[in-house]
């Protein structure tokens, strides 16, 4: 397997050319981005859930009445 090159401000790098430091950090914004993702999917859970809680609401209001 090839090594991967990675991108960062348009420049290509080999991680394996890294140093130890550069190679933490790197590991350290790839455990950012996982958990921006989860937080992303929380926040679609939460939002579908708000939804369907509103919904609930509206169909237990009563009903307007006709001016």
């Amino acid at each position: 397997m090839a090594d991967q090159t990675l991108t960062i401000d348009g420049t290509e790098y080999n991680p394996a050319d890294l140093t130890d430091a550069a190679k933490q950090q790197l590991a350290n914004l790839r455990v950012c981005d996982q958990e921006i993702q989860r937080l992303q999917q929380q926040l679609g859970i939460a939002q579908t859930a708000r939804a369907a809680y509103a919904n609930a609401l509206k169909a237990e209001l009563p009903k307007a009445a006709a001016h």
